[in-house]
């Protein structure tokens, strides 16, 4: 029972086909969020209301705002701003791992459908020998369509990738501002 390579180079573009398509639904679900997590952050930070109930910025100022009324000691308010910044540092990097998998896999994706390829190309060769070197030449075209396909896959994710690390850090940052302005310790906001 011999494999069918053609097959198999077949699925490697569906697969790299698919990783494409995650890339762009991750992106867009990202955007969305970062867009009204960074409004959220900005709200919070001009003004001295929470922000909307349903944002994460919200789930993590709520409770320092209950402890503060609540006369919660001062280690009792900082682990609550710890584990409300945990919760939101988690909410802020989801889905960035399978952004990050893809840019690596996508390229070495691509190589193995080029060899599958070029397989399939030197198979068809040894059964019907070198009488047409244009279709040698196609069959090899086709192999590296592949790695194409996969390096562009992976530029890309990475472009996301990397615009999104930015978006987190940046969030991090507005984040960490909120919680000493709500937690009582930013100085500015008791004077």
């Amino acid at each position: 029972m011999a494999f069918n390579i053609h097959l198999l180079h077949d699925i490697v573009f569906y697969l790299l086909y698919a990783m494409a398509a995650i890339v762009t639904f991750i992106a867009i679900e990202r955007i969305i969020f970062y867009a009204f997590t960074i409004r959220q952050t900005r709200l919070c930070l001009e003004s001295n209301q929470a922000p909307n109930a349903n944002s994460v910025v919200a789930d993590m100022v709520t409770p320092l705002q209950a402890a503060e009324f609540g006369h919660a000691s001062r280690h009792q308010i900082e682990d609550l701003a710890e584990s409300g910044y945990i919760k939101v540092r988690t909410q802020l990097v989801h889905h960035l791992w399978a952004l990050d998998t893809i840019v690596t896999a996508a390229p070495l994706l691509g190589l193995v459908g080029t060899i599958f390829g070029i397989i399939d190309t030197f198979s068809a060769l040894a059964s019907s020998g070198i009488s047409d070197p244009s279709a040698v030449s196609a069959g090899i075209g086709t192999a590296l369509y592949a790695t194409a396909l996969g390096i562009g896959v992976a530029l890309y994710g990475l472009i996301f990738y990397n615009l999104f690390h930015n978006r987190v850090e940046r969030i991090s940052d507005k984040i960490k501002l909120i919680i000493l302005k709500f937690s009582g310790a930013n100085p500015q906001a008791s004077a």
